[in-house]
């Protein structure tokens, strides 16, 4: 591998340890790999983290187009669920939990559109933005459980049952509980979730409210969600694909929470 300086999005030697049996989809003499898989996993860490557009990745990182079809074949693989769901399972084992969890939380956040995600981006009239909606599901410790990209005018109703098929197919049927806020009420969507054996607790915000209120169990997603605003390819939908969006998200490693209620 050619020496050079070192980006901070660089990934470690402890983490990359840890996620190169992952990601290593062909033997190291296979021949049609032309670049070192650290360095072409460098260059997808720099375009998340920095939000960079691929053709204006650094020209010591390898090729902007090897580093995309790299990156596409590990989302397609499944490299980055494989990796979270385990990763998830250390940290919930680490933290006193069981393997899998018996609760969730839902809840959305709307991404602005850009000319690459313009075509199937629409108008969140809650958020007064122009963009897509990410539904996300996680554990009670904000680990992501399962991701689902509509565009911004969905209903968050709309996407329990997916994102309860997806919780369920990813923790076993574990989790029987889920906590969502007052854009989940109404029949539908509790119809949605118990057909996949899981129950909707509604967390409603105090009728006094004064200024911000960290709401129970709810603020574990939006602290994941604070998390991925951090890495700028996440803030927005630069993305012309929705599975891309939504795959790109596992891939920043998951960081440990401290134990919080169930």
């Amino acid at each position: 591998m050619q020496s050079r300086r070192a980006y901070p999005s660089d990934v470690s030697d402890e983490e990359w340890a840890l996620v190169a049996p992952y990601l290593t989809l062909l033997p190291e003499t296979a021949a049609q790999r032309e670049h070192n898989l650290r360095e072409v996993f460098n260059g997808l860490r720099y375009v998340v983290r920095y939000g960079v557009a691929w053709r204006a990745m650094p020209h010591d990182l390898p090729p902007w187009h090897a580093v995309y079809d790299q990156a596409q074949r590990w989302l397609r693989a499944g490299c980055f669920e494989t990796l979270v769901h385990d990763l998830r399972a250390v940290l919930r084992l680490a933290s006193g939990r069981t393997e899998e969890p018996s609760a969730v939380v839902l809840d959305s956040r709307t991404l602005r559109s850009t000319p690459e995600s313009g075509a199937r981006a629409a108008w969140d009239g809650h958020k007064r933005t122009r963009g897509s909606k990410l539904h996300a599901a996680v554990d009670t410790l904000g680990q992501v459980l399962a991701l689902h990209v509509t565009p911004a005018n969905a209903d968050d109703r709309a996407a329990v049952a997916r994102l309860a098929d997806a919780v369920q197919e990813a923790t076993g049927d574990s989790v029987n509980l889920a906590y969502v806020d007052q854009g989940y009420t109404g029949e539908r969507a509790a119809k949605a979730a118990a057909d996949h054996g899981i129950a909707m607790e509604v967390v409603k915000l105090p009728e006094a409210k004064r200024g911000f209120v960290l709401l129970p169990r709810r603020w574990v997603v939006e602290r994941a969600f604070a998390w991925m605003a951090r890495f700028r390819r996440l803030a927005r939908d630069y993305e012309r694909l929705p599975a891309t969006l939504a795959g790109l998200h596992p891939r920043r490693l998951q960081r440990p929470a401290p134990p919080q209620g169930r």
